[in-house]
């Protein structure tokens, strides 16, 4: 079931940056019960992110579409704050940042 999940967030991408919020490093922790009850903790670029209030209600949307999950439960934290070292290869690739 947690592959199934990884695979849903890797379809999710930060309309601000072309790159799916998994590869972002946005999904701090992603925990999946026996009874396939899902808790992911996030973060954004920033508090203020324009996408701060749609983005986290997507992925319980999007994660709870999938067939066998029970509950979902998104949150959204700030520490440790976002920084592109948490962007992973294949990102910072997609934005021309390693070559």
């Amino acid at each position: 079931m947690k592959e199934e999940v990884i695979k849903v967030l890797q379809d999710i991408y930060d309309p601000e940056i072309p790159v799916n919020i998994w590869e972002l490093g946005f999904i701090y922790k992603l925990e999946v019960s026996k009874t396939n009850d899902v808790d992911i903790l996030m973060t954004l670029t920033a508090p203020n992110c324009p996408v701060a209030e749609s983005l986290p209600m997507e992925v319980q949307t999007r994660v709870s579409m999938i067939p066998g999950v029970n509950k979902v439960n998104v949150e959204i934290t700030f520490d440790p704050p976002w920084e592109m070292e948490m962007m992973s290869e294949a990102a910072k690739l997609e934005l021309g940042l390693i070559y």
